[in-house]
């Protein structure tokens, strides 16, 4: 897939751990594990947005598009 999930990179600069993460933004260490390794077929745009919220960032923060 062409579309890449950057939350590593964003929860190293904020200091948290993914079950924080996982905590703040309400979905399982397990689901958010699944968006970090790219396995992930779609995310829910209240998702995302709980993503942005927790993160102080915007949505291009997090995603990353490489041409395959």
């Amino acid at each position: 897939m062409a579309i890449h999930i950057t939350i590593d990179r964003m929860l190293v600069e904020r200091g948290m751990s993914v079950g924080e993460f996982a905590d703040a933004i309400g979905i399982t260490p397990a689901n958010v594990a699944v968006l970090k390794n790219g396995r992930a077929k779609a995310v829910r745009l209240s998702t995302l947005d709980a993503m942005c919220r927790v993160l102080e960032c915007q949505p291009a923060d997090l995603l990353r598009y490489e041409h395959d």
